[in-house]
């Protein structure tokens, strides 16, 4: 029986992570070893990455949101407990794009947010 080399399968293994690391600089996109590394430490800042921009949008409705509260006279705060006592169940999400795209229709939650108090 012949004798199995594993260069194939070592050269599919070389090529696919050097084809991750396409557009790397130097290097990093040649040479398998460094290219490795490059393409180990890029999929950990991917996988954080993907955990911060959940944060960074939460904290971007919270502003926008905060910013019309201010601009109907009560804080963030405030707004939200009211909305809460008011049985308003709305997302950060959808309360922003009111907020952005619906003036009248978020003075409008402001106020029974108001009246709930």
């Amino acid at each position: 029986m012949a004798r199995i080399k594993g260069a194939l399968a070592t050269r599919k293994r070389r090529n696919k992570t050097l084809k991750l690391a396409k557009g790397y600089w130097g290097g990093k996109s040649r040479l398998f070893k460094t290219a490795k590394e490059a393409v180990m430490k890029s999929g950990q800042y991917a996988y954080v990455g993907r955990k911060l921009k959940k944060r960074d949008f939460r904290r971007l409705w919270i502003t926008r949101i905060s910013a019309a509260c201010k601009a109907n006279g009560m804080n963030y705060s405030t707004f939200m407990n009211g909305l809460k006592k008011a049985g308003i169940a709305l997302n950060r999400k959808m309360l922003s794009e009111i907020a952005i795209n619906d003036a009248a229709g978020f003075t409008a939650l402001a106020e029974k947010a108001k009246a709930a108090l």
